[in-house]
C-alpha cells in the first residue's frame, strides 16, 4: 500500500470542493425527481373520476382521455385526469334558471 502526504490546507481545499460536488448533484438529482409527476393506472383513475373500469375504457376510446400503453398496462397523467375531473364537475353542475 503506498501511502501520500500532503498538506492540510490541501485536504481541507479538496473537502470543500469534494462537498460542493456533492451538493450540486443532490441539487441536480432533486430538481429530476421533482419534474417527474407520478402516473396513474386504470385503478385509481377509477377511483378518482368515481367510475367504473368500463367507462373508463369508453374515455379512452372515444379519446376523451389520453393514456400511455406499457404492454398490457394503462398509464394516466395526473393533469390528464384532472382536465377529465373538471369537465365531468362542470356537466354535473345544476343550470340556475
Amino acid at each position: 500500500m503506498e501511502i501520500i502526504a500532503i498538506e492540510k490546507k490541501t485536504l481541507d481545499a479538496m473537502e470543500e470542493k469534494f462537498g460542493q460536488f456533492v451538493s450540486r448533484m443532490d441539487d441536480v438529482c432533486f430538481r429530476h425527481n421533482k419534474k417527474i409527476s407520478p402516473w396513474l393506472d386504470n385503478a385509481d383513475v377509477c377511483r378518482m373520476l368515481n367510475i367504473s373500469k368500463r367507462t373508463l375504457q369508453t374515455y379512452r376510446d372515444n379519446g376523451t382521455i389520453p393514456y400511455t400503453q406499457i404492454n398490457h398496462k394503462m398509464f394516466y397523467k395526473p393533469k390528464d385526469v384532472d382536465k377529465v375531473l373538471k369537465r365531468l364537475r362542470n356537466q354535473n353542475q345544476p343550470i340556475n334558471k
